[in-house]
C-alpha cells in the first residue's frame, strides 16, 4: 500500500521504520509511532531511538512484541 508504514526486524534487537508519521508515546518499556493507517507498538524493556529523520528511524533495545492498532 502507499505510503504505508514499513518495519523491518534484526531478531529481537533492533527495528527499522520507514513511513512513519510521528512519535506518540516514548519510553523505555514502550514506543507507539503514528502510521498512516494505524498505530504501531513496540513493547519490551531498555528500548531506545537510536536516530529518526522525516522519514525513517532505528529502534533498538529488547523487543519483546510489535502491535498494530
Amino acid at each position: 500500500m502507499l505510503g504505508a508504514a514499513i518495519v523491518t526486524t534484526t531478531g529481537n534487537r533492533e527495528a527499522f521504520i520507514e513511513n512513519y508519521k510521528g512519535i506518540l508515546e516514548y519510553t523505555t518499556e514502550s514506543i507507539v509511532l503514528q502510521g498512516k493507517n494505524c498505530k504501531i507498538c513496540f513493547e519490551g524493556k531498555n528500548l531506545s531511538i537510536d536516530y529518526y529523520t522525516n522519514e525513517d528511524m532505528k529502534i533498538s533495545g529488547m523487543i519483546d512484541a510489535v502491535r498494530y492498532f
